[in-house]
């Protein structure tokens, strides 16, 4: 008897006890929410982040505040990130140094393992540009040009050593032959400042970075290194059509949260970011940048940074690139 009567009662409360943890989870967002930038301000990756971030706020409900850690080609925010707690309140936007820095550098972090990959927001490419100092007008003109001078004479910028700006530029010198002097800098920002003042006359820069520069006549365009001319700039021809056929270089921006963030919080971030994505105004400013909206999901982004690692550490080892 005794025991049927427990068997009623838990039968009463199970339901009750069973339903209580998933009523007194904690509602998300509960705080502001840190969105971490591997590079100073005014690069490609800053500007991306403060696009989404006013749209993340509002659908949200609490603040994105961008937050700049710049350094070691994304390495040293990739580091403050990782111990940062997996409950949604700090994200970071990852750029294809984090596919690169895994041949560049011993990490302190694993870069699959450690993150919890959301989407890749949007890609674009790069667009080489010249200081209008210097005389080269064309591609086949700077090939020219730089095999008149001694190899290192002619000096170009990155926004750090294994970044695609760096990287695009010793994929062109392979490809023709030339071989400038490479000038790193902690990021787009300062490396677009010290081009427009003629510290370095060389940059493939991301084309968020320099259109501006370039259509203000600050900067003098070449060339785009994609597989096909951006439309933002239709009339600015790629660098295989100029004369370098085969040649090609894209560049990703993607959000990710620490690993073992909980799926619910995944899934709520990859649907407001989409949602962020698809919205006009977000959509019309990447855009305008010649940066495409992607908003893929957790698994594809996953699988291409997985991708991404093992074909940049192919190329890097063979071309013999060493880390900051």
């Amino acid at each position: 008897m005794k025991h049927r009567w427990l068997i009623q009662t838990l039968s009463i409360v199970a339901p009750f006890v069973l339903a209580f943890p998933a009523a007194a989870q904690a509602p998300y967002p509960v705080k502001p929410i840190r969105f971490i930038v591997g590079f100073p301000p005014g690069g490609t990756n800053d500007i991306v982040a403060r696009v989404l971030a006013p749209k993340l706020s509002e659908y949200l409900g609490q603040s994105v505040v961008v937050e700049n850690r710049g350094g070691a080609n994304t390495a040293i925010a990739c580091e403050v990130f990782v111990r940062t707690p997996p409950d949604g309140h700090t994200l970071m936007l990852n750029a294809p140094g984090h596919a690169t820095n895994p041949a560049l550098m011993k990490l302190n972090f694993d870069s699959i393992r450690d993150f919890s990959f959301i989407t890749i927001a949007a890609e674009s490419q790069n667009l080489l540009v010249v200081h209008p100092s210097f005389p080269p007008r064309s591609v086949k003109e700077l090939i020219a040009f730089s095999k008149k001078y001694p190899p290192g004479s002619i000096n170009y910028g990155s926004s750090g050593t294994g970044t695609t700006v760096h990287l695009s530029a010793e994929l062109f010198q392979h490809m023709t032959g030339v071989k400038w002097l490479h000038i790193p800098y902690k990021g787009g920002g300062p490396a677009v400042i010290d081009l427009l003042a003629g510290q370095h006359v060389i940059y493939f820069g991301n084309v968020p970075t320099v259109i501006l520069h370039a259509r203000a006549g600050k900067l003098r365009a070449l060339a785009t290194t994609g597989p096909k001319r951006t439309p933002v700039a239709p009339e600015i021809p790629t660098v295989a059509e100029s004369g370098v056929p085969g040649y090609e270089v894209t560049t990703f921006y993607g959000v990710s949260a620490p690993a073992r963030t909980p799926k619910p919080i995944i899934d709520r971030l990859h649907s407001e970011l989409v949602r962020a994505l698809n919205s006009p105004d977000v959509r019309e400013r990447l855009q305008g940048l010649g940066a495409d909206p992607v908003g893929n999901t957790p698994e594809q982004y996953t699988a291409f940074m997985q991708n991404e690692i093992a074909k940049w550490t192919k190329v890097i080892r063979a071309a013999g690139i060493k880390g900051e």
